[in-house]
């Protein structure tokens, strides 16, 4: 298998080194370690100069420098592993503006693509654009849904393959992974149905936007009981704190976490809780465990990093701004969607440009 410099090298523009067949392309990049077991799209000259299209921008302008292998990512490279993910040129704006969010310092990437945990970067999308790449947000928006979220979220993960150099047992220690370090999460949000503003205009960024999210795969939360919006925020928040969650480890004493209603919970919730931080709030409250819920050998370094309250509550994370609160997902009910957050990493939201 070629190195991480071969395929440096060949993302730096030798498109035409690469067969034009698909067939032979595929035999080509398994060789060459680009592959991640899917079949790809030959990245030919006139594909990606069709990709970098979209954009009124230099080829060689650098979206990011990636880590673990510290490269810079061009807009050209990127447009590359686009191509061979099966994304659309007008996924090109969206898929530079994630990029260049996961690397900003806060986001912290290098950790993110080098842990033992089965992180990978999550898109929560906003404004119209949601309508013109096909973005789910209803039914099986986390995956199964029609539509082009699965090649969006493969091109990134393509980039951090071959761009950023992240390897199972190289670079990346992930000793389970999950099937979103080869299709991605990326999903929308369903503004049209929920009762609160949308998350991107929450935090200040109006219209199309992008929320990268380090997450820690999804977890299901089902309930047929609760009527009312306090109960189910209540079924909803205890459901979030589990011992093992990443947001009770002792190493970091920052985490988020993303909390998905569906539309017919949102509205019930809604009637109670009409502002989303009220709902964050709620979701806080009950997302913790007593102290004397962790092993003995746990609660020293617990209460050493100041994370007991005057009640003896350990808080899955810091504050309730860390609780974020979407609409998506189907118009069945019976369901929320959680994805814990990973480490230290921080949501990034950006405006698409």
């Amino acid at each position: 298998m070629a190195t991480i410099d071969a395929t440096q090298q060949y993302m730096l523009g030798s498109f035409a080194e690469a067969p034009a067949d698909i067939i032979e392309f595929n035999r080509y990049a398994r060789d060459a370690g680009w592959s991640d077991g899917l079949p790809l799209i030959p990245p030919t000259e006139e594909r990606v100069r069709a990709m970098l299209a979209a954009v009124d921008a230099d080829p060689d302008e650098v979206v990011a420098e990636l880590p673990p292998s510290g490269a810079s990512c061009t807009l050209a490279k990127l447009a590359a592993n686009a191509v061979m993910a099966g994304a659309p040129p007008t996924a090109l704006p969206l898929l530079r503006t994630a990029l260049a969010a996961m690397a900003e310092p806060e986001f912290d990437l290098h950790a993110l693509n080098a842990t033992t945990g089965s992180a990978v970067p999550a898109l929560v999308v906003n404004g119209k654009i949601r309508h013109e790449l096909e973005i789910p947000f209803g039914a099986g928006c986390l995956g199964g849904a029609e539509g082009g979220a699965p090649a969006l979220g493969r091109a990134l993960r393509l980039t951090m393959r071959n761009i950023a150099g992240q390897r199972i047992g190289v670079t990346s220690q992930s000793v389970y992974g999950t099937p979103g370090r080869v299709a991605g999460i990326v999903f929308g949000e369903w503004e049209e149905r929920s009762p609160w503003a949308p998350l991107a205009q929450r935090r200040s960024v109006p219209g199309d936007a992008v929320t990268v999210y380090g997450a820690m795969g999804t977890v299901n939360i089902c309930d047929i009981v609760a009527t009312t919006g306090a109960l189910l925020l209540e079924i909803i928040g205890k459901s979030l704190a589990y011992p093992g969650a990443n947001g009770f480890l002792t190493s970091t004493v920052f985490s988020e976490v993303l909390v998905a209603v569906n539309p017919i919970w949102a509205e019930i919730i809604g009637l109670d809780f009409p502002d989303a931080n009220e709902v964050a709030e709620r979701l806080w409250s009950h997302a913790a465990l007593p102290l004397d819920h962790f092993p003995e050998t746990h609660r020293g370094p617990i209460e050493a990093l100041g994370r007991v309250d005057e009640q003896g509550q350990v808080h899955l994370t810091p504050t309730p701004a860390d609780v974020i609160v979407v609409t998506a997902g189907g118009l069945g009910g019976l369901h929320a969607a959680v994805l814990h957050s990973w480490g230290a990493t921080r949501s990034q939201t950006r405006a698409v440009r």
